[in-house]
This record gives C-alpha cells, structure tokens and sequence, in this order.
C-alpha cells in the first residue's frame, strides 16, 4: 500500500435528515431520541462486532433502512464478512467517535475463517440506530505485519494534552494535507512531526531503521526501498518514490476526536499504470525504481494522529480494486453527451451522511 500506494480527505459530512425504520429486533421506544454520546458510539462498535461474529444482525441496533457497502460492493447486511467472521478485534482496536457528526471509525484485527484480517469500519448513527455501514477489509495479510497488528501504539489510543489540541477545522486541514504532499511528493505540504511513523496494513513504511518491509505492488528493488523506508515521513515523499500515484480522490473525512486527536479518511488512490520507471532524488546510490503494474486503485482508510497542530501517528490500510472504481458512496452524475452522442458518467461525492468530495481533491484523470 504506499507501495501500490495509498491514502484520503474531505470536509464535515453532510448532516441529511433521515427516517429511519425501528432497528432489528427493537421497537420505536427502544433507542429513545438522546443523542449518542462518545462511549454511545464506542459501545454501537463493540455491539456490532459482536453481531457480526454471531452472524446475527439482530444483535445490534440496525435500522431495517440501513446501507451496507464491503470493499466498495453494495451488499444485503448478513453477506460479506457477516458469513465468515469468527473472532472479535480483541487487542489491535482504534476508536474515532465523533459526536457532531454522529459518525464513528473504527479500524481492528480480527478474524474471518481463524484468519486474520484487517477491518476498518464506518457506522453513521441517528436515534442510536446504526443507518450507514461501512467495511474495508483486507485479507492476506503480509505475515511479517502482524507483529505490527497485536496492538496499537500508543498515541492512536491516548488523550491529547489539552494544550496540544488544535480545532476540528484545523484537524480536517491538516488530515487533507496529507494526500497533497502524497500528489506533490513534497513533504513541506503537511506538517509533518519529526517522529512521524506510517504503518501501512501492519507493515512500517518510514522510519524503518531496520530495514524496511518488502513492497506490495510491483516495486522490485527492495534494497532501494529499504532505504527509502528508514527515511522519515516527509523525506520519504521528496524522493519521489510515490510519484506513480495519478490521483487521490472519492476523499471524505468526517470524524473527528478532538480528545485523541484522531482524524479518519476515506479515499481512492488511481494509478493509471502507464509509468515503468520513476525517478528517485535524495537518495544516494539510488537513481530510478521500476514500476511493474498496470491500471489499479486502491480504496484507502487513514487514521491520522494530530497533536501541536503536527502529524505523528499515520495508521493506513487498503484493499486492491479495478481502475477507476467507485466507492459505492457516491451519485453518478451525468455530463453532457461527447462527439459520439453519449452521454459519460463522473463521479460526485455521496448526497448521503458518508460525505462529499473535498474542493481540494486533485483530479484522477492521468497527469
């Protein structure tokens, strides 16, 4: 993943109103009209884990509207990874519940078939029923990751000094920033703290003195990647090494932890798999890096970790897609008709709580 690279991010979702059916199982006076508060919505995660081991959606408050979408598919609720779950997240589990926007992300290692897999979850809850459901799943994940899996560091699950915190805007602007300088290979874009680390499906991707981890995608020289990868988080990107990437679009970031200081991003990344070879500035004895994959996207969910206004903690993970996927979360919209008399569909965020396209979002079309 930033090595078929990854990343996302747009402003506050989109506040629609919404009837909503009674949930599963429950009545109108079951959930009562009290807003869920932050251990409301950590506590709607946990119950809808539970139900998913279960294999029983009616052990969670699901409204009977609700939406489901797993790696971009839309799907009836109980299918996907309702089917083969088989354990809980129990020690890697990050919360980022944001009250305002009644939204909360969620990223986990669990299990599916005694298999560990990667889950990064959105729930958009109104009247404490849960009426959006989001899953990213990655399978397959590398073994050499997992030592990076049993747990989260530290500052994805602890306060920010209140003294360190900066406003919601200014979280949402600097979470953004970050697929900038991923677009501009400049690490000057975002601010970068000087200890920042990026994990990406479990495998360290910068600051990585002892080596770093084998690439996913067709980046074949790993030595220049072991080199690479020590680098910090902004020198990584001013060498060039993400250059392939078109475009990062489809981002929506909505939910926001002020107290921990947690921003979490939903994206595509498109790499139109026209460049065989980039070239690498800054780093000594390495010139250029092949580049051996064709058109592909990568469905991105970021964690980012912001304290003193910096960048510290960048927990990632991602899933491999067709080029030019959707998110399933967004409207098609319908453009005037091209030489030939048709019409061509673009794509627009979703008119949905899930989020609109940023104003900022650099177009996927190949550079």
């Amino acid at each position: 993943m930033h090595r078929l690279s990854l990343s996302a991010v747009v402003a506050i979702a989109l506040s629609a109103t919404v009837s909503v059916v009674p949930a599963r199982g429950q009545g109108n006076n079951a959930n009562g009209g009290a807003a869920c508060d932050r251990a409301c919505l950590t506590e709607m995660v946990d119950t809808y884990l539970s139900a998913l081991v279960a294999h029983d959606p009616m052990k969670a408050a699901i409204a009977r509207t609700a939406r489901f979408t797993e790696n971009t598919s839309q799907l009836p609720i109980g299918e996907g990874l309702w089917l083969g779950a088989t354990e809980a997240p129990t020690t890697f589990a990050i919360y980022v519940p944001d009250v305002g926007a009644r939204q909360v992300g969620f990223f986990g290692v669990m299990k599916e078939y005694d298999n560990p897999v990667m889950l990064a979850l959105r729930l958009r809850v109104e009247n404490k029923q849960i009426i959006e459901i989001e899953h990213i799943v990655a399978r397959g994940l590398n073994g050499a990751s997992m030592k990076n899996l049993v747990a989260p560091r530290g500052g994805l699950v602890s306060d920010v000094p209140a003294e360190q915190r900066v406003p919601r805007d200014q979280m949402l602007k600097i979470a953004n920033s970050y697929y900038d300088a991923l677009l501009q290979s400049n690490g000057k874009v975002a601010p970068f703290a000087d200890d920042c680390v990026r994990h990406e499906n479990g495998m360290q991707t910068t600051s990585n003195r002892t080596g770093a981890n084998a690439p996913s995608g067709g980046i074949t020289s790993t030595s220049a990647m072991a080199k690479i990868g020590a680098l910090g988080c902004a020198d990584a990107l001013n060498t060039r090494a993400l250059s392939y990437i078109t475009g990062i679009d489809l981002r929506r970031v909505a939910i926001v932890d002020e107290e921990r200081g947690l921003v979490f991003g939903l994206s595509m990344f498109r790499h139109r798999g026209d460049v065989r070879t980039i070239k690498i500035v800054n780093v000594p004895g390495v010139d250029t890096m092949p580049m051996n994959f064709g058109p592909i996207d990568l469905q991105a969910a970021h964690i980012f970790k912001i304290s003193g206004g910096k960048l510290h903690e960048i927990e990632t993970m991602g899933y491999m897609l067709p080029y030019m996927s959707r998110s399933g979360w967004e409207a098609p919209l319908t453009v005037p008709a091209g030489p030939q008399g048709r019409t061509r569909p673009t794509l627009r965020g979703s008119t949905s709580g899930a989020g609109a396209p940023s104003t900022t979002t650099t177009d996927s079309h190949p550079r």
